[in-house]
């Protein structure tokens, strides 16, 4: 406010070259209290005196500008009313002094407060040991790191940074060097000592991290992250952010945006059921669906812990506006299937619920059977007695050209949801099909995981097995995707990138913890399990691709040629080898059968041909509560 009073006197006095005339020496006495009372006014209400000024940043500073001007023009406006009036020289000048003075008192304050800091934060670490730390991008996310590691830190200092932008190299970020670009790291991280390499390039595509990051690996440095922008809280970061390495963060895949405005539309107001609800793919298709605004979400597994849990998370997340019912039973129960469709008459049903471990399945045939293709028969044949508009199967790429009882028991439930999107037209039946879910329940990343806590061995099939990689939301969101596009018929398939080889995401998952492949932990090759293949397919030869709405995913048009299904069911069946009490075969004889009457002109008769399910549980004494986990 002063300020206002000494930025006009210096204006007159620069104006008149250090005499000011004494007519204005007259107006200042009779006007003096203007200037006052707009910047009472005015200052407060543009935030001059609540912003924390030691903190601020470029773009809280304009709010200054604009204090100051509309200050001005006040003051101008006020003047004119009582005839008091300055020259226009006048008041340019008043403006760059009053608005070079209130940010220069702010600018000083701030430079006291972080001066204040970095002699605290010395004072604390005084006899620490210090840990010498390397930036990698000096951009503004590099800048915003430095800055928080000089003022708040007491044992990291910043010792240099690196950045690809060969402008930036040779200067200063915030007093620290820039000495290069990646190429460097390693010489830098052994000449300079350094202790720990802070990746802090959140706005860089996956596949420049993961190659940075293979780089930084081959130090002794520990690494850390500063994750993705749209992991990030806001536009902002901060040294609390920064993160060790995860697993995602080495697959070098780029996040597929999906058309949530359509998933809306498929799920908003609609009642979703959701079997294998308790799975790792199952609950986390859950989670997504109830952000959508279901009229009504229907969970089914048999597993009661793991759907209980995921209850409770879904009350304490949505409370009273998520309409949720958890419901206990199995998919072989095919009497249980027909109450629910009864009860609830569900728009969208999700199958995800099957036995999915390979090596399992290989000493446990019979189950697979019973579980997976007669379960999903089960599911599949009440949603279309009971009118349910969408049916999408998760299905798996082990079900293209399998090798082990999981796969073909896989490629038998895409069969069968062929065989019923061509004989029930009001029911829409897809399949969706992706490759291994990180984290997921059973895969490989825990078992890593988990050797390596126990220091080791870790146990990798073969040093040239690759696998297709997705997170447990992507691969849900997925789903969601293929249930909105659904027309009946199709397999969807997304565009999954390069295959990861599971060699190399051992000896990442090793680095990441700490340690040094085959120095620290050793790597044990154990050689392929049964039914195992080298590398995994996304689709048959015989299958055409069609392209969808997203350039992303893909739909495969299912393959309806009776001679080549009646060869295909004939090779699946002799892998999974099941006992001929189950029925298997005749089974299959019969749902062929329903699909040629299909495409005669007698389409009623593949209603009294669908087979019936040879396996009962009831029949074998099987108690509902104790039989197999169905888990997606």
């Amino acid at each position: 406010m002063a300020s206002s009073i000494i930025s006009m006197l210096l204006a007159l006095f620069l104006v008149f070259e250090g005499t000011i005339p004494v007519r204005y020496w007259g107006q200042i006495k009779n006007t003096w209290f203007v200037f006052v009372i707009i910047s009472i006014v005015l200052f407060p209400l543009f935030g001059f005196y609540d912003q924390m000024w030691a903190f601020a940043r470029g773009t809280q500073y304009l709010i200054l500008f604009a204090g100051t001007t509309s200050h001005l023009i006040l003051s101008v406006l006020v003047l004119q009313l009582l005839k008091q009036n300055y020259t226009l020289p006048t008041y340019i000048i008043y403006w760059f002094l009053l608005t070079g003075a209130v940010l220069s008192i702010r600018v000083f304050y701030r430079f006291y407060q972080l001066n204040r800091q970095v002699r605290r934060a010395k004072k604390r670490g005084k006899g620490g040991a210090k840990i010498r730390v390397m930036i990698i991008g000096a951009g503004a996310a590099g800048s915003q790191i430095i800055v928080e590691l000089k003022t708040t830190q007491s044992t990291r200092i910043p010792v240099c940074a690196v950045d690809d932008n060969e402008l930036t190299h040779h200067y200063k970020n915030n007093g620290v060097p820039v000495l290069g670009d990646r190429h460097d790291i390693e010489a830098l991280a052994e000449s300079m000592h350094i202790d720990e390499i802070i990746v802090a390039m959140p706005s860089a595509s996956s596949q420049t991290v993961r190659d940075i990051l293979a780089i930084c690996h081959r130090t002794d440095c520990r690494v850390r992250i500063l994750p993705f922008f749209s992991e990030l809280r806001g536009d902002q970061v901060h040294l609390s952010d920064v993160r060790d390495i995860k697993i995602d963060d080495l697959l070098g895949r780029e996040a597929v945006a999906y058309d949530m405005e359509k998933v809306s539309e498929f799920i908003c107001d609609k009642t979703v059921l959701v079997t294998g609800g308790g799975g790792s793919i199952g609950s986390e298709l859950a989670n997504q669906i109830a952000g959508f605004n279901p009229a009504l979400l229907v969970l089914y597994d048999i597993y009661e812990n793991g759907v209980y849990n995921l209850q409770q998370d879904l009350i304490a997340r949505y409370g009273r506006k998520l309409n949720l019912k958890v419901l206990i039973g199995s998919i072989r129960d095919s009497h249980r299937l027909e109450q629910i469709f009864n009860e609830y008459a569900p728009d969208v049903v999700f199958h995800a619920a099957a036995h999915k471990h390979v090596p399992l399945m290989e000493d446990s045939p019979g189950e697979a059977v019973k579980n997976n293709i007669y379960g999903t028969y089960n599911v599949a044949l009440a949603a279309a007695r009971f009118g349910t508009p969408r049916f999408v199967l998760v299905s798996t790429d082990k079900a293209v050209n399998p090798t082990n009882v999981m796969g073909a028991s896989k490629r038998l439930c895409e069969i069968i949801i062929l065989t019923m999107d061509k004989i029930w037209k009001d029911t829409s039946f897809a399949a969706v099909r992706f490759g291994n879910v990180l984290g997921s329940s059973g895969s490989v990343i825990p078992l890593f995981e988990k050797q390596i806590r126990n220091h080791g061995p870790v146990t990798v099939t073969h040093p040239k097995v690759e696998r297709f990689f997705m997170t447990i939301p992507e691969a849900s969101s997925l789903v969601l995707q293929a249930g909105a596009y659904a027309k009946g018929g199709e397999i969807f398939v997304l565009d999954m990138g390069d295959p990861v080889r599971i060699d190399q995401l051992a000896r990442d998952m090793i680095r990441i913890s700490g340690f040094i492949p085959d120095v620290d932990i050793p790597i044990e090759y154990v050689g392929l399990r049964p039914g195992e293949k080298m590398r995994e397919e996304l689709f048959l030869s015989e299958e055409h691709f069609v392209n969808t709405e997203h350039k992303k995913i893909f739909s495969l048009m299912q393959v309806d040629d009776t001679e080549f299904l009646k060869r295909e069911i004939a090779g699946l069946e002799r892998i999974i080898s099941a006992d001929p009490d189950i029925g298997l075969t005749s089974f299959m004889d019969q749902l062929l059968s329903a699909l040629e009457y299909s495409e005669t002109l007698y389409p009623s008769a593949t209603l009294v041909s669908l087979p019936e399910i040879p396996y009962d549980p009831q029949q074998h004494s099987l108690q509902a509560g104790t039989s197999s986990h169905p888990v997606e």
